[in-house]
């Protein structure tokens, strides 16, 4: 099979309406890739929605403004997985009234024996399903950690002073997807003692579980960042969101919608929980004005035909409502 070299690709690119040339633009391909990159970014959303690029720039521009927003999200995702793991790890400990992973599910984990009175056969059943899923995942993960050498974990397998590992120290090693289905396991009144903790809107969460499918749906978010995936059409996205989901946030910032099928719509959830975990109100500013100073700059380095299919046209008065919440 035969390759392209780069000015191979750069010649590719032209025969196909993308105008590149010199040293500048060979250098930024190099270094963004024409497949993680051209490739990457040519599209919104999917395959089928072609960006009408005509020039490099505008490419290595969105690439840019792609790269921006990861770097804007990153720390502000991992200090709200943090502190929600934290909460929810203090309000675990307080109800199980013990620090054993055993006393945890004994507890505060919905099973087939302290379903709901009005569950039914088979959501006992499949209460009980998931908690044993559960269980599985958590050996799991103790047992990678191990395997690693993880010093958070080997520290009390390996000391004859401690007979098992503590909540907490699982806390640690657990991934954010990890975390979301251990809160989905946990009983309604743990989980609702989690949401009023964290000021959750309850009058939109009948069934509590908003704490746990909104952490579902930064963790898509977070793992796209992570790995350094597409995030600014959010083709990460694999949630479908509930009405609850939609309701909590078009209630609380005053907005005809919420879909997350733009990007606009995480920055408002992360504000939400950065709001609700005593985050400065000069902090969420700067973060607010960070994402609008982002789409400024892009949409100034980019035709209007690419910049109207990019950026959603009613971001301005979406915006508004976050200045508004804050």
């Amino acid at each position: 099979m035969s390759y392209k070299t780069t000015d191979g690709l750069m010649r590719h690119l032209r025969d196909n309406g993308i105008s590149i040339s010199g040293s500048t633009q060979k250098q930024q391909l190099v270094n963004t890739g024409y497949y993680h990159g051209y490739k990457g970014y040519r599209f919104f959303g999917n395959a089928s929605k072609r960006l009408p690029f005509s020039n490099y720039s505008e490419i290595y521009a969105t690439i840019q403004y792609d790269s921006a927003l990861k770097a804007l999200m990153y720390g502000k995702m991992m200090f709200i997985e943090t502190a929600v793991k934290n909460v929810a790890l203090e309000e675990i400990l307080i109800n199980a009234n013990s620090e054993s992973i055993q006393t945890m599910f004994d507890k505060v984990i919905s099973g087939y024996r302290n379903a709901p009175l009005t569950a039914t056969v088979e959501q006992k059943k499949k209460l009980q399903q998931n908690k044993l899923n559960l269980q599985n995942s958590v050996q799991s993960s103790l047992a990678n950690a191990y395997r690693k050498n993880n010093p958070k974990i080997t520290h009390f397998y390996n000391n004859t002073g401690y007979s098992d590992v503590p909540l907490w120290a699982l806390f640690e090693i657990m991934t954010m997807g990890d975390f979301g289905y251990l809160l989905s396991c946990l009983t309604y009144d743990v989980r609702e003692d989690i949401s009023r903790r964290l000021g959750i809107n309850l009058s939109a969460d009948t069934n509590r579980e908003l704490v746990y499918k909104y952490i579902y749906t930064l963790k898509d978010l977070r793992n796209a960042i992570a790995h350094n995936a597409v995030v600014f059409d959010t083709r990460f996205r694999n949630i479908e969101p509930t009405r609850a989901m939609k309701q909590c946030l078009m209630t609380d910032f005053n907005l005809p919608y919420v879909n997350f099928k733009t990007i606009g719509d995480y920055i408002i959830l992360m504000s939400y929980f950065m709001k609700m975990l005593g985050v400065s109100k000069t902090e969420r500013k700067a973060f607010v004005r960070a994402f609008e100073k982002l789409i400024e700059d892009y949409r100034n380095t980019v035709s209007p035909a690419v910049a109207n299919i990019v950026i959603h046209p009613d971001w301005p008065a979406r915006m508004t409502a976050i200045k508004n919440f804050i």
